[in-house]
């Protein structure tokens, strides 16, 4: 299990180098695809796959991502305005919701909007990371912080994890395991930033301090990301997502403290430029 964990594990790094390091079309359609594949798992979980309201959030990943390629390529002018999708994705649903009376439960409405929000437009900061200034390098802060957490805060807990961190949802997880997470991630952003700070000169040594422990709110967020994934699965009792991904799962069991993360960090880039 550990070996194919690791395999999967090297695999995902590999495309995840390909990607990013291309940028551009190609990661907008990976991302994409990636968002599509994870929102499928989302609504397989809560039994609304089948549904036919489901292809509201299907299309509007679809446009969404468009929308962002189109603003992109045209510089000043917002050519789509998200808010306007996310306006339609409602009345969209809401047209399922009222023409499928009683079938779908207020409830499931509720489900069907968060999805494509909670799924497909946090995973688009990756992309938007990218073509951000300098995105090139910084894009790798939300990895960094993610899955640095991520690993950091399992060593640690096995080492030293006495204190459950949230004993309902993840039996596992430890408040020193936490601690540890939270320091990685500092140290992670902080020697990544330090390798490359020749291409990060305008932020300067004190920028690349500041914002390597700014870095750690996002790892704060990304451990609130991962717990909120897990009470999604033990609401809808299930153990994973998915098994696209050998000794993974799902995309979602492999991303879900990266969705969260990735709009938070990309906001303190913003900030911090």
């Amino acid at each position: 299990m550990f070996r194919t964990r690791l395999l999967s594990g090297v695999v995902l790094v590999i495309l995840a180098l390909l990607f990013i390091v291309t940028g551009g079309t190609v990661l907008l359609i990976s991302t994409c695809v990636i968002s599509l594949i994870g929102l499928f798992e989302y609504y397989r979980a809560l039994g609304l796959h089948k549904e036919p309201a489901a292809w509201c959030g299907y299309i509007f990943t679809l446009v969404y991502y468009w929308a962002l390629r189109t603003n992109n390529l045209v510089e000043g002018k917002t050519v789509i305005p998200i808010v306007m999708l996310i306006v339609c994705l409602v009345i969209a649903i809401l047209f399922f919701y009222v023409f499928s009376y009683p079938k779908l439960l207020i409830e499931q409405i509720a489900e069907l909007f968060f999805g494509p929000v909670y799924v497909s437009v946090m995973l688009s900061y990756i992309y938007q990371a990218r073509i951000y200034t300098h995105g090139k390098y910084l894009v790798w802060l939300i990895f960094l912080t993610a899955w640095g957490c991520d690993t950091c805060a399992y060593c640690a807990g096995r080492l030293f994890g006495k204190h459950k961190m949230a004993p309902v949802l993840s039996p596992k997880k430890t408040i020193e395991g936490g601690i540890g997470g939270l320091a990685g991630a500092f140290l992670l952003n902080l020697i990544y930033m330090m390798i490359f700070r020749q291409h990060l000169t305008y932020l300067g040594t004190n920028g690349i301090i500041i914002l390597s422990i700014l870095s750690c709110i996002g790892a704060l967020i990304s451990m609130v990301g991962d717990l909120a994934a897990s009470a999604i699965k033990r609401n809808a009792e299930i153990k994973d997502y998915g098994k696209l991904i050998p000794g993974h799962g799902g995309i979602l069991d492999r991303f879900d403290s990266v969705l969260i993360t990735a709009p938070v960090i990309y906001y303190l880039i913003t900030f911090m430029i």
